[in-house]
């Protein structure tokens, strides 16, 4: 992929059909003085939720330097000439172009800065229901930009009270509904990867999850489960270890008896051929 990074891209005008009116998009920059909203997250649960997807990646080794994942963080576009930036509560871009400086990127505009992203979670809870908002005249509403301007492959919505996501894959121009599997999964090919929801704890918070699965069903595990994986393992070491030794003493126990009973019979042990 080659991109000019100080280049503002610009995508042929989608043909106008009576569902979809022509737009004029193009891939910009965030320019230097636009605001981003920085309003607070809605509640403590979001930022918990988008960072246990992220560690168990990690963990994992399947974030590679050229790929951004993040939260809350700002997708930009620019439609008829009205600049958009709107903000999913968790990102996947499988490859992103190099910055020219070394700061954190505040926002990213696919084409212009590397591919559209291939996944992004909203965590329900806005009461508006922005979230599923297809609303076309400025500002767009989520589902309509994520759809029909950046056309993002795969949009997931999790309410996690009820533990319930919605997995929407986009075909020919449109979400559609994908049903789980019989796990209550959705497999992502381009991530090679299973999500789902999952009930459980995790640091101060008890409730439902999404978690990811490998391709053989293995869930990939967090810090702390990992921690106690190895605690577990070395546990067993330490049980096999003590039952080695005490099989050891047992056999040294038995042989002193076999000695000490030739000894009283008269018989020198060490003269046994």
């Amino acid at each position: 992929m080659t991109a000019n990074l100080k280049t503002a891209m610009t995508v042929t005008p989608i043909p106008p059909t009576p569902e979809k009116p022509a737009r004029k998009i193009r891939w910009q920059a965030l320019p230097p003085d636009f605001k981003l909203d920085d309003k607070p997250v809605e509640n403590t649960g979001q930022p918990l939720l988008a960072g246990a997807l992220r560690e168990s990646l990690e963990l994992s080794d399947r974030i590679k330097p050229e790929m951004l994942v993040a939260s809350n963080f700002g997708l930009c576009a620019t439609v008829d000439e009205q600049f958009i930036a709107k903000a999913p509560d968790w990102v996947y871009v499988a490859s992103v172009l190099p910055r020219e400086t070394p700061e954190d990127r505040k926002s990213y505009t696919p084409h212009l800065e590397g591919e559209i992203p291939t996944l992004v979670l909203e965590f329900l809870s806005d009461l508006n229901g922005e979230e599923y908002s297809v609303r076309q005249l400025f500002p767009p509403g989520k589902w309509f930009f994520y759809e029909q301007i950046l056309q993002i492959p795969y949009y997931g919505i999790f309410e996690p009270v009820a533990g319930a996501l919605e997995f929407y894959h986009l075909e020919n121009g449109r979400y559609k509904l994908i049903q789980p599997d019989e796990n209550g999964r959705n497999w992502i090919p381009e991530m090679k990867l299973f999500i789902g929801a999952w009930r459980g704890t995790k640091e101060e918070r008890t409730g439902y999850w999404l978690r990811w699965w490998d391709e053989a069903g293995n869930m990939l595990p967090w810090a702390v489960e990992r921690l106690q994986e190895a605690e577990s393992a070395l546990s067993e070491e330490r049980q096999r270890a003590e039952a080695e030794r005490q099989r050891a003493e047992q056999e040294r126990q038995e042989k002193e008896r076999l000695l000490e009973y030739l000894r009283s019979r008269g018989i020198d042990p060490e003269q046994l051929p």
